[in-house]
């Protein structure tokens, strides 16, 4: 005779995400504490993030100043989304797409930022124009080294920019779609059926995502050293780890909650506790990084040289060789 373990499931871990009041209820001494500190973090990286774009606004000219205020704000909007997720659970679909719209923004403001740097289009091709650009760069032609270098000319830098622009305007328009399609019942992230919108969806802007990023890699791989001056690196660089946070992060974590890796805590769902999860934690990180990158663009410019730090250094060097010569040639005509 076989054991039967007789156990009942609490239908909170089966029903939707709980309301606010339900949460704010629920919530006991460290939970309000906790709630509290996360939303203090997320006021004071929107707040420092408005101070910012003040600042930029007085100091910088149009268009570079709209570009970084786009690109500096995606760590507050970021954080404030994620903010009004963790106290609405319900609202989490419009949170997340709302933020991820934004950025998807973003990837394309940061390719736009660094021909700006450069002194806009008309300079940028002056200065490349028949340059090779090397395109063997990630995520898409990282391993492919026997790629050719590619001339730069107007026609591939238009194709570079329409390919980091068309990531902006897909995924904002199957944002859309996808809150469409949950309001009728069609897209559900726990359903992962062939029948239903998830599974078409969510795949297809992960490969917009990929195509996207491959020309804003190509533009850095080519330009990094003239723009050493004004922190292009680590611009770059905090540009890719919210790029990671935001979209590899999330997803990991959906991953877990939908598998059941993330246990059900009433009123919240297994996959309900995941978002919340998410939500506070992105909080935190986005409030790190939005201090970060308070320090790099919350600042004045000036010109960028028309040579790289190599040539710079080359000609510093030509130059002194140059003098030493006429030095000794001097002395010579002297001592004669």
């Amino acid at each position: 005779m076989e054991d039967i373990t007789n156990f009942t499931i609490d239908p909170a871990c089966l029903g939707e995400p709980p309301l606010a009041m339900d949460v704010i209820k629920d919530l006991d001494v460290f939970g309000i504490c906790l709630y509290s500190m996360l939303t203090f973090m997320a006021c004071i990286t929107l707040l420092l993030y408005l101070e910012q774009c003040v600042y930029v606004y007085k100091k910088l000219p149009y268009p570079k100043k709209t570009t970084i205020i786009w690109i500096s704000g995606a760590a507050p909007v970021i954080a404030t989304m994620a903010c009004l997720g963790m106290w609405i659970p319900r609202a989490v679909m419009f949170t997340d797409m709302t933020s991820n719209s934004y950025f998807a923004v973003v990837v394309y403001k940061v390719i736009v930022l660094m021909i700006e740097e450069l002194g806009g289009t008309h300079a940028f091709l002056n200065r490349f124009s028949s340059k090779p650009f090397k395109i063997s760069t990630g995520p898409c032609c990282c391993c492919c080294l026997c790629l050719p270098w590619v001339p730069m000319s107007r026609r591939m830098l238009f194709i570079l920019k329409l390919g980091a622009l068309q990531y902006a305007i897909l995924k904002t328009a199957l944002s859309i779609l996808s809150v469409v399609l949950w309001t009728n019942g069609n897209f559900d992230l726990a359903d992962l059926s062939i029948t239903c919108a998830t599974i078409w969806i969510n795949p297809f802007i992960g490969v917009l995502l990929v195509f996207s990023l491959w020309p804003v890699g190509v533009i850095f791989m080519n330009t990094k050293n003239y723009l050493r001056s004004v922190k292009l690196i680590p611009k770059y660089a905090f540009y890719q780890i919210i790029l990671v946070l935001s979209q590899l992060q999330t997803a990991i974590i959906n991953i877990l909650a939908l598998n059941g890796s993330i246990a059900c805590s009433p009123p919240f769902s297994s996959q309900a506790r995941g978002s919340m999860l998410s939500q506070q934690i992105m909080i935190m990180e986005m409030f790190l990084i939005g201090l970060f990158t308070r320090n790099l663009y919350r600042r004045t410019y000036e010109e960028i040289s028309n040579e790289a730090p190599e040539e710079k250094g080359n000609i510093g060097a030509e130059k002194s060789n140059v003098d030493l010569d006429e030095i000794l040639l001097l002395n010579q005509i002297i001592l004669y």
